[in-house]
């Protein structure tokens, strides 16, 4: 009996070690993003009056039209979407969140960088790819940098509308005003600000390798799939098929072939089913997120020998 309570003791320590290791991590990595989102404010965009999407970009064209320190600005503008964040986040998430604006607007405030460039399409670019940066690292450890996310949350919920259409009907009114305020160049540097920092928000979120998903049937199930595993080196999930109607009538039960590669595989896994079966009807699919497996391992020989389905 003792020695099962020290090894619940010493499980009940690794976990709590475990989780204060990722609770250290999050605020790490909330940390540089919140000083990655600073960097492309304070050297590209507020120096030459360029803007972003969503509340930020309230915040930049407010302390444009009359000349007020953003810092206060920014968090007087956050305060609204806070209120929303509180009906329709986690606590947790919207502690993170406030913490996060509020460093960020104290940061804002106190960093003395230098503009680094005059040339237009530079601070577009590279303020647009720190601030997304900034914003992306943020939203991938649980907080959120900018308010129109959480108004498209809210939104969501309430109403149904995607938050992809709130944020662009969002930013549709705030380039519109920009072009009437400040001015139609401004505005258009300004989209391309936005659409450089949605690209590279996506791409801090979902990662920099591309992965999709393929559903394979076929009469050669095994062929393709141990091709699948000894060539092209991924994991397969093998399930069972009940049978179907299709153009060359009543189909069988069969095994289905489930896997997820890498796009720059794609061209090879093709070539790979139409040797073996050209007939082969394959369903192709975006992956946004994935995690565990071995799609990202290089094998070793004896690796792959174990995932064979076949014995040598």
């Amino acid at each position: 009996m003792l020695f099962l309570g020290t090894i619940q003791v010493f499980k009940l320590k690794s976990i709590q070690i475990s989780t204060m290791k990722r609770i250290l991590s999050e605020i790490f990595q909330i940390a540089i993003g919140i000083f990655l989102a600073s960097i492309g404010l304070k050297m590209f965009l507020l120096p030459n009056g360029f803007l972003d999407g969503g509340a930020t970009g309230i915040a930049i064209l407010l302390s444009e039209l009359f000349d007020i320190d953003i810092s206060f600005i920014l968090l007087l503008v956050s305060i609204p979407f806070l209120i929303l964040a509180w009906f329709s986040l986690s606590r947790r998430i919207f502690t993170k969140s406030l913490i996060s604006i509020i460093l960020l607007a104290v940061i804002i405030h106190f960093e003395n960088f230098a503009s680094i460039t005059e040339d237009k399409l530079l601070i577009a670019i590279f303020g647009g790819l720190f601030l997304g940066a900034g914003i992306g690292l943020t939203i991938r450890n649980g907080a959120v940098l900018d308010g129109s996310e959480i108004l498209g949350i809210f939104l969501n919920d309430r109403l149904g509308i995607s938050i992809g259409r709130v944020i662009l009907f969002f930013n549709v009114i705030l380039f519109g005003a920009t072009a009437l305020l400040l001015s139609l160049e401004i505005a258009m540097y300004s989209i391309l600000t936005f659409i450089v920092t949605a690209k590279v928000i996506d791409l801090m979120i979902e990662g920099f390798e591309d992965y999709v998903g393929l559903m394979i049937i076929s009469k050669n199930t095994n062929s393709i799939n141990e091709g699948l595993i000894r060539i092209v080196g991924t994991g397969t999930t093998l399930y069972q098929g009940a049978g179907g109607f299709g153009k060359r009538g009543t189909q069988p039960k069969n095994d289905i072939i489930h896997t997820v590669i890498n796009r720059v595989d794609i061209r090879r896994t093709y070539n790979l089913i139409d040797a073996i079966d050209k007939k082969a009807f394959i369903i192709e699919f975006d992956v946004n997120h994935i995690k565990g497996g071995i799609y990202t391992k290089v094998l070793s020989r004896e690796g792959l020998k174990k995932l064979s389905p076949t014995k040598n």
